[in-house]
Order: structure tokens, then C-alpha cells, then sequence
């Protein structure tokens, strides 16, 4: 397989960004479709996946989690958040499709830049006549975007678009006790609910207290119950 060129992007995979990890609530089959994109063939019908949603609905970590399961696969995958690397100029564009996947993420972030918009549109063109794979999570629906390129709005729209909702109350729940499980600690429904009522109510500032939480069990040789919380957190 040819080397990819590797671009001096700076940007990581968070190792715990996996479908494993990702508890989809409303979201079931918007995770069905990108795990299907990362397993079929090349060339394969839909091969352009638009998510579109609120902050901390989990666009972040199914592209990422489609870049490391592609890269698990001895595949070349990239995921650029265009809001971190905007300054960087569009000639970011010019050598993704040499990559099996592209992700893009933050797309709103382009929308308005006449030159951003027209390096996007032939990014596009570039990835269909190669047959890559392509997966965009942005803010808003395409027919939202405020995209003056009518021929990119019109490649976006014909992209296979889910709405990503947020998780409920008792989706949070079990998605922290799924996170918990998978780093081998056990919280009841009890505890999470405490968690629930006192920190952060967005998914990755609770993910962050799942962490520090773990961190602090395992120093400590002690279970996850509610006098430990209030110890850890000072809650």
C-alpha cells in the first residue's frame, strides 16, 4: 500500500474515541451507517456521510472513531477539524485523496470563504473520481450551511445526512456506565445518577469526571460510591 504523505497537522485520535465506546441513544442508526462506511467495499454507493447536530452530540467521536477503525484495518484515514486549522490555509486540502477516508469536521467553519468553498467543491470532486470515502459533521443541515458555492451546496446535499440528537437523562447514564465498564469499574445507577445531578451535564465534561474519577479509585484501591465522589470532586 502507498505511504500516505503525512501532513504536519498536530492533531490526535483520542484512543477512547471507538464505536465500542460510543452509546448511541437516538443515534443508532447514524452510527450503523459510518460503521458500514468504514467496513464496505471500496466504491461502495454511499460513501459520503454527512452528520449534522448541537456541540457534544458525538460527531467529534464517530469521525474519529472511523479513523482508527480504518487505521486498525492497515488503512489510510485523516481527520481534520477545520475549526483548529483554519489558519492554516486551504492548501490543507490539496493531498487528501490519497486517503482511503477523510473526515472533516467543523465544516460550518467554511461556510462563507469563497476560497475555502471552492478548494472544498474540488476536494469533493477529487475523493468521488478516486472512489474514496468521505465523512463531514457539522452544526447544521447542508440546506442550512449559509454555503454561497451553489455546486458545493449541491455535493453536500446529496451526501446521506443524519441529524444527531442529544442523548436523554438515562442515555447519559448509560453511557457513562458503558464507559465505566469498558475501563472496569462498575457504577450503579445510583452513583451516576449523583454524578448526573452535580457536574457538567455535556457529554465530554462527564467523561472528563469518569477519568479523574478512575484515576482516583485505582490510587486510592477504593469503589465508586457516593462519600468517594464527594471526597474526589468536593461535591
Amino acid at each position: 500500500m502507498k505511504q500516505p504523505i503525512q501532513l504536519p497537522l498536530g492533531v490526535r485520535l483520542r484512543d477512547d474515541a471507538t464505536f465500542v465506546n460510543y452509546y448511541p441513544g437516538a443515534n443508532a442508526a447514524a452510527l450503523g451507517y459510518v460503521e458500514r462506511l468504514c467496513e464496505a467495499e471500496a466504491g461502495w454507493t454511499e460513501s459520503l456521510i454527512y452528520l449534522w447536530g448541537k456541540q457534544g452530540v458525538g460527531r467529534t467521536h464517530l469521525l474519529q472513531a472511523a479513523c482508527l477503525r480504518f487505521e486498525q484495518t492497515g488503512q489510510s484515514a485523516v481527520y481534520l477539524p477545520l475549526a483548529q486549522l483554519l489558519e492554516r490555509g486551504t492548501g490543507l486540502l490539496d493531498y487528501l485523496a490519497q486517503y482511503e477516508l477523510v473526515c472533516l469536521d467543523d465544516l460550518h467553519v467554511i461556510a462563507g470563504k469563497p476560497e475555502w468553498e471552492e478548494a472544498m467543491f474540488h476536494l469533493f470532486n477529487r475523493l468521488r473520481d478516486s472512489g474514496r470515502r468521505l465523512l463531514i459533521a457539522a452544526s447544521a443541515s447542508p440546506r442550512e450551511l449559509p454555503i454561497k458555492l451553489a455546486d458545493l451546496k449541491s455535493r453536500l446535499t446529496l451526501a446521506l445526512i443524519f441529524q444527531m440528537r442529544p442523548l436523554s437523562d438515562e442515555d447519559k447514564l448509560r453511557a457513562l456506565q458503558l464507559r465505566a465498564s469498558r475501563r472496569g469499574l462498575h457504577l450503579n445507577d445510583e452513583v451516576g445518577h449523583f454524578i448526573l445531578t452535580r457536574g457538567s451535564r455535556s457529554m465530554s465534561a462527564l467523561f472528563d469526571t469518569l477519568e479523574r474519577l478512575d484515576q482516583a479509585s485505582l490510587q486510592a484501591q477504593r469503589k465508586l460510591t457516593i462519600p468517594f465522589l464527594k471526597e474526589i470532586m468536593g461535591w
